[in-house]
């Protein structure tokens, strides 16, 4: 089996691995990449024919449901199969409908078990289950013609599912030749230090909530459902209900997970801004706002109490908030990487904040392996070969790793043998 990174080896998204063995390929994920500035098929790596033009081409697997590892599957033909988990292909289906056009809705393929091998032509795939901010993530054990190659997706140890992580490193897949790992933590945090866990943010939310005299809106991903779970959590310690909006609830209700917050809740209510309403009536999805009316509240109710509830927040509640005047002794938590704020996407937020006097109080921790734990990762595992991908900086990852053998964007590599190109720091 040889293998080539389409694009990944030197960046963070648009992660995309081909492999081949007796002329059948096999791609492990189709990413768009997080600089991208509209997803067009321009953005395709090249070499690659997805029009299903090329029989050899035997279907692509995905890692988790992040654009930056499925965002260019629009481009694909619909009859190539797609691999993903059960739980993810829900997910992107119930956000398609709020989403703008060329959003990827995977085609039908393998649905993944974790632990549970499949065969794809002559590749034995055997997914497994990680802790990731993406719900439903999976690493790819990949077998041909006698070689392994483990693919560990996007993952790490300190979040509500750090078990699977404990779990994976006490019983590793064995005989491992090629280690595809990432790192994206690289660039964030010093070899020796650790992210805060999800349980920490939770503690962090609720001295944030006990301080916030009105509305406290916290700024999240709907899909991040750990950290959807850990508002839940602190605003139950304040007496809080949690608010959110349509999309929300089809997100949460296509985990199906109970155990999860639910718009049926009674600590959970739904509340529709207006773009949304213009946007349900648009697309006629008076079905699903049926179904996840039961605590349906209206913009009276936040005004009369807003000290009662914790906003989901999205910038299309906006308008709504200034319109209802219930942002007096309002609390503003933003719960998401740093880079979407300094790089201009919440712009308008910002203004908004300002406009109202409301500061901003950061509570994350991020949905990547900490160095320290990609260590303990990587040593596990013991790989013939560790190979980089998704991060700015493959160069340091000799000072974690022994037996490091990084390879560039669109060079073709065997998985069960030493290859020619260097490690990082030795001479060539």
């Amino acid at each position: 089996m040889r293998a080539c990174i389409r694009r990944g080896s030197k960046q963070i998204g648009g992660s995309c691995v081909e492999l081949e063995y007796e002329g059948k390929r096999l791609l492990l994920d189709l990413g768009l990449p997080l600089d991208a500035p509209d997803n067009i098929a321009g953005l395709i790596p090249d070499g690659l024919a997805l029009d299903a033009s090329d029989p050899s081409l035997l279907g692509i697997l995905i890692s988790h449901p992040h654009l930056d590892h499925y965002g260019l599957l629009s481009h694909v033909a619909p009859s190539i199969p797609i691999g993903l988990g059960p739980a993810a292909r829900r997910i992107l289906a119930a956000a398609a409908p709020f989403m703008p056009r060329m959003w990827p809705v995977p085609s039908p393929g393998w649905t993944y078990e974790s632990g549970k091998q499949f065969t794809v032509g002559p590749f034995t795939v055997t997914p497994y289950l990680v802790d990731h901010s993406a719900f439903d993530a999976y690493a790819l054990l990949i077998e041909a013609g006698g070689d392994r190659l483990f693919y560990s997706g996007d993952f790490r140890g300190h979040g509500r599912k750090a078990a699977l992580f404990e779990r994976l490193i006490r019983s590793p897949p064995a005989n491992i030749d090629a280690l595809l790992v990432e790192g994206s933590s690289l660039t964030r945090l010093p070899l020796d230090a650790t992210f805060p866990t999800e349980a920490e943010i939770e503690g962090l939310l609720a001295d944030a909530l006990e301080t916030t005299e009105g509305l406290a809106m916290v700024h999240t991903s709907a899909q991040n459902i750990d950290r959807i779970v850990s508002i839940f959590r602190a605003s139950r310690r304040h007496g809080r209900r949690v608010v959110i909006d349509l999309y929300t609830a089809a997100i949460l209700e296509a985990t199906g997970n109970l155990n999860l917050p639910q718009s049926d809740w009674s600590d959970v209510a739904l509340y529709v801004p207006e773009a949304q309403r213009r946007h349900i009536k648009r697309t006629k999805l008076f079905d699903l706002l049926a179904r996840h009316s039961r605590n349906r509240i209206y913009a009276d109710t936040l005004a009369q109490n807003p000290a009662g509830f914790t906003l989901l927040f999205r910038p299309l509640h906006q308008r709504d908030l200034e319109q209802v005047r219930c942002l007096a002794g309002a609390g503003y938590i933003y719960s998401q990487w740093e880079g979407y704020w300094d790089g201009g996407s919440y712009a308008t937020v910002e203004a908004f904040l300002e406009r109202h006097r409301i500061p901003k109080v950061s509570v994350h921790t991020s949905g990547h392996a900490s160095p320290i734990d990609l260590k303990r990762f990587v040593s596990s595992l013991n790989p013939s070969k560790v190979v980089p991908i998704h991060s700015f900086r493959p160069d340091r990852y000799s000072e974690l790793f022994d037996r490091v053998e990084p390879q560039p964007d669109g060079q073709w590599w065997p998985v069960g043998a030493r290859t020619s190109s260097p490690v990082f720091g030795e001479s060539s």
